[in-house]
């Protein structure tokens, strides 16, 4: 594919190397994409966690009742969110 660029307003077709150059580019910010896409999961998660507080509010009284509050709220955001 034939690109061009702009030189003092005038459409000016790359030179073989700007065009090896730019495939480079391309190539590594499609890397790039597929990785951050991979992990998206992560960012899901980091969202639908409870927060630190909650997290260490729902682990003491799972202690002092013997309940499993927090294993389960932990679970749910895990199997509603899976890794890929």
């Amino acid at each position: 594919m034939t690109r061009y660029k702009l030189l003092n307003g005038i459409r000016v077709q790359f030179t073989a190397e700007e065009e090896a150059q730019r495939d480079i580019e391309e190539a590594k910010a499609l890397e790039e994409k597929a990785e951050y896409d991979a992990n998206q999961y992560q960012r899901d998660r980091a969202t639908a966690y409870p927060s630190i507080q909650e997290q260490l509010d729902m682990q003491y009284w799972d202690k002092v009742n013997g309940t499993t509050n927090w294993e389960d709220a932990i679970a749910k955001v895990k199997s509603d969110t899976p890794k890929p």
